[in-house]
């Protein structure tokens, strides 16, 4: 025994000093994003693994690549840092301080998204960094002390943008909250009286069927939405959930265009004016489209490129076709 545990001994002393110089491995630090795609790559998959801590890097690398160029286009980057911080109460101020310096053109985006976060004490948290923002005071004071609505006030029939913000809030938290606002937007695909609106309703359907196509998750949430929603969603959101299952999205853009074409061919003269709907196609079917880049999909149906929307490619897609 006593030869045993003198043996024992040899061995430890040998091995100790060995572990003691050994240093301790590092983690790899993250790559810095390079492009749009790897950012939009990443934001599509925060919500199954979430970096919070990255989110600052994010929001510099959207500046430095041109993201937050037209404000128009970046609702899915606003809406998921809005969606971060607001899953993130704790540490959000500091998310916000690691985001500067930052192009006084940029920091709108810094604003809006304290703005839309659902912080409980959202206000403080803007007033905090006024004087780090002040080409921004103005929106500032709009928010603060106006009348400028929150995210959870905006409404789609106003402001189309508000279907990237949703889903940019989603992407970042995986809630259902942001789904079903998108969800309500179904009930403009069903207007007879206004293009613009059964445009914007169009669009709606097909990023959630788009969406859910890729993603189970998502999915499954507009099956459970779908089970308690309003009457007059149950239609559209089972037309969605069908394409998302069977992968028959084109039927989803030949109903809108007939859909459309009967509105405008029943409606007054200034709803059959091609010109008009040539501008709607240019503004309206632009939007969607990073939230289709954000799946990986940006070549999937909706002619996009990363950040923005070729406007003529998008007309032709979804304008009336001899088909």
């Amino acid at each position: 025994m006593r030869r045993v545990i003198a043996v024992l001994g040899l061995l430890l002393m040998a091995i100790l000093p060995g572990l003691a110089l050994a240093k301790p491995m590092k983690e790899k630090a993250p790559k810095p994003f390079q492009s749009q795609p790897e950012l939009l790559k990443w934001i599509n998959e925060y919500r199954k693994h979430p970096e919070p801590r990255r989110v600052s890097e994010a929001v510099k690398a959207m500046s430095a690549l041109g993201a937050m160029r037209d404000m128009d286009q970046a609702g899915v980057y606003i809406g998921f840092v809005a969606g971060v911080l607001g899953s993130n109460p704790k540490i959000a101020d500091d998310l916000i301080a690691n985001m500067f310096p930052l192009p006084p053109e940029d920091q709108i985006l810094i604003v809006k998204a304290i703005a839309y976060s659902g912080l409980p004490g959202w206000r403080d948290t803007m007033t905090k960094f006024v004087e780090r923002m002040p080409a921004r005071k103005v929106l500032i004071d709009k928010y603060i002390y106006g009348n400028k609505p929150t995210m959870t006030a905006l409404s789609l029939k106003d402001d189309a943008g508000v279907i990237d913000l949703n889903w940019g809030y989603y992407f970042a938290t995986g809630w259902e909250a942001p789904v079903r606002r998108i969800v309500a937007g179904l009930e403009l695909s069903l207007d007879k009286d206004k293009v613009e609106l059964l445009t914007i309703g169009a669009m709606a359907k097909w990023t959630l069927a788009q969406n859910a196509s890729r993603n189970d998750d998502l999915l499954q949430l507009l099956k459970k939405i779908a089970s308690d929603s309003d009457v007059k969603l149950q239609k559209p959101l089972a037309e969605v959930i069908d394409a998302a299952e069977t992968l028959e999205l084109a039927k989803l853009r030949k109903d809108a265009v007939a859909s459309i074409d009967e509105l405008k061919a029943k409606g007054p003269e200034s709803l059959r004016n091609y010109n008009w709907w040539g501008q709607a196609g240019q503004t309206v079917f632009a939007l969607g489209c990073v939230a289709a880049a954000a799946t990986g999909q940006v070549a999937v149906g909706i002619p996009c490129v990363v950040g923005g929307a070729v406007s003529t490619a998008a007309l032709k897609y979804l304008a009336p076709s001899s088909e």
